[in-house]
Parts: C-alpha cells; structure tokens; sequence
C-alpha cells in the first residue's frame, strides 16, 4: 500500500471515529477530544463493545436516513 491509500485509509477511519462518538455522545468537547486521540477512542469502542451486534454498520447508516 502507497502512502496516498493509507492516509485515505486514516482519513476515513478517523472521520468513522468522529461518527461513532457523536452517535453515543452528542458533545462537542468529546467530539474535539475524539479528533484528536481517535485511533484511542476507536481502539476503546471495539474494546468495549460498542461496535457490536451489528453496530459497526448502524452507526453510519443512521446519519445517512
């Protein structure tokens, strides 16, 4: 993989992050603190289990109706 598609890859898995932080949280001092440490806050929601039982791809689909 070259440089350009892992920084689309990071683009959109940070920008996934962001989603999935408002979906749960709706505040924008969480959502500034997920901008910047997402790769944590991500890693903590597939931790915990949040993205489970289908969440991963109902978090997305829910801003999009």
């Amino acid at each position: 993989m070259d440089k350009k598609d892992s920084s689309i890859l990071y683009f959109i898995l940070g920008l996934y992050a962001l989603m999935i932080s408002w979906y749960y949280n709706h505040n924008l001092i969480i959502l500034l603190l997920t901008y910047i440490f997402w790769p944590v806050y991500l890693l903590y929601e597939l931790l915990i289990g949040h993205l489970a039982h289908g969440m991963w791809k109902t978090i997305p689909l829910s801003y999009f109706k």
